[in-house]
């Protein structure tokens, strides 16, 4: 039985390459998709579960996540939510949270039955037991057992959500708390059996191409050393118009952006004595707005994101244009649906869903010779941590702002990010500027990156050392930023 993450991922990948053919085709019917079911999953054997009908229901709802719907058509089951659960994959989850092991000795003391006050322990022939329809899960038994025979089971995804979204209902299927959720993904990858998953717009994007519209994509900074040293902005380009896209630009142009802007904010604030957060992170910013209303509405930048940015400016220039966001985040799916922020990114795709679609069309990623390069090296250090907060001193001090007295708090990874804000509520953060990313590394350790992050840090490294060295400010003068807003608000 196949449970690991490669062959999870290599399920998941298929059938996105699949459903992409068929868009291509015009042949996304009904009878085609089922057809595609028993082609996945021919049987007689299981591959991946208990059995195959489990494995088809399966491939099923990814189907159709896939087509960006939710896993199955129950109208009490949908939900605008990118995260979603696959049923059927999470049944295979102990409910138990606390097991007791081979370590158990039956001793005389029984010390595990004492501590519980739930009457949730019995005493066995071989060991004792734990009666899960009992249990309130208080680990009162596990930390009572002298021979620390009691082990906990925290299930995956949950130890993988950092605001504690995830519960379970009475049969042990997990459930995600949509007020909490700030659709991060870290729990998609954490699940070792591929039940949680986010919505695709693959299809969205292919039909958009096939109907003759401007297409262009944008993609993330962190798309530098994603696919190794060899293959550059320009070689991405490349293949994306043989895609069909009208063209691409990189989103660091949009971290330029967002730096100068920002830049003007952080200077006003360091004067006024209010503390700042940075807005590039949309999963940060979910967390503001869902937990820390205050914080969002008081302490958040106005600017938009990067990946907001360059979508205004293309459509500023390109008027009906659709813009495609391409980088390793899951949140940015759900910023893109944001309706409070006003021509932002129509469709985003993860670089998995990227490399499904190039595969659909038998494209392929090859090195290149042109230097494609329109964002300065401090745009393109957004993909990392700290390098939003050190873009945005850059532009302060090409303005002649003295920035030798501002103290930062760089945060990478949800733990960091709301220690921060919890200081930040309670009057207790010693720093003026909060710079939140909610992945471990910043971008480039996004939940749908392609490569172990060390490999991509070092292949990014040897792609960013050719770059051409510019000033932000200075390489701003060569777009019109009057033509569209900076700010969430649209102003």
């Amino acid at each position: 039985m196949i449970t690991n993450d490669e062959g999870i991922v290599a399920l998941k990948h298929k059938i996105l390459e699949e459903v992409a053919r068929l868009a291509w085709e015009d042949r996304l019917t009904e009878d085609e998709k089922d057809a595609l079911v028993y082609r996945i999953i021919p049987g007689p054997f299981a591959q991946y579960r208990c059995c195959v009908y489990k494995e088809r229901e399966i491939v099923r709802q990814r189907i159709r996540l896939a087509e960006g719907l939710c896993p199955t058509a129950d109208p009490d089951k949908q939900s605008d939510n990118v995260i979603q659960v696959i049923g059927p994959a999470c049944e295979e989850c102990p409910i138990s949270a606390y097991t007791v092991t081979d370590n158990c000795r039956l001793c005389i003391g029984k010390a595990c039955q004492s501590s519980c006050n739930f009457g949730a322990i019995s005493i066995g022939h071989h060991r004792s037991h734990i009666d899960p329809n009992k249990c309130k899960e208080c680990g009162k038994c596990a930390d009572a057992c002298p021979y620390s025979a009691i082990a906990h089971l925290e299930r995956p995804c949950k130890k993988a959500c950092p605001t504690g979204a995830i519960t379970y209902d009475e049969n042990g299927i997990c459930r995600i708390d949509e007020t909490k959720c700030v659709q991060c993904g870290h729990c998609i990858h954490a699940c070792p059996f591929g039940a949680i998953a986010s919505k695709s717009y693959l299809v969205d994007v292919i039909r958009a191409i096939k109907a003759g519209k401007e297409v262009y994509a944008m993609c993330a900074p962190a798309t530098e050393g994603q696919f190794g040293a060899d293959i550059t902005m320009a070689s991405v380009r490349e293949a994306l118009k043989k895609l069909g896209f009208t063209d691409m630009v990189e989103v660091g142009l949009g971290g330029d952006m967002t730096a100068a802007y920002e830049a003007k904010e952080w200077a006003e604030a360091l004067e006024d004595g209010r503390k700042m957060t940075t807005s590039c992170c949309p999963a940060f910013i979910n967390l503001l707005k869902k937990s820390y209303p205050e914080q969002f509405k008081e302490n958040k930048s106005n600017v938009v994101s990067p990946m907001c940015a360059v979508s205004r400016y293309l459509k500023a220039v390109h008027p009906g244009c659709t813009t495609v966001f391409i980088g390793p985040c899951i949140a940015k799916k759900a910023e893109a649906q944001d309706a409070d922020i006003k021509n932002n990114a129509d469709f985003v795709m993860t670089f998995g869903e990227f490399r499904a679609l190039l595969r659909s069309r038998d494209v392929e990623l090859t090195p290149a010779g042109e230097n494609y390069q329109e964002a300065t090296p401090f745009g393109k250090q957004f993909a990392g941590s700290g390098g939003v907060a050190a873009a945005v001193l850059e532009c302060m001090q090409e303005r002649g702002v003295d920035t030798s007295g501002v103290k930062l708090r760089k945060c990478a990874g949800g733990k960091e990010c709301i220690q921060a804000i919890t200081l930040l509520k309670f009057g207790k953060l010693p720093e003026d500027f909060v710079e939140g990313m909610f992945c471990p590394g910043g971008c480039v350790g996004g939940p749908s990156k392609h490569k172990a992050e060390n490999e991509i840090v070092k292949a990014r490294e040897a792609l960013l050392s050719g770059a051409e060295k510019r000033k932000v400010l200075e390489n701003l003068e060569k777009y019109p930023m009057d033509k569209f807003s900076m700010f969430r608000d649209g102003e």
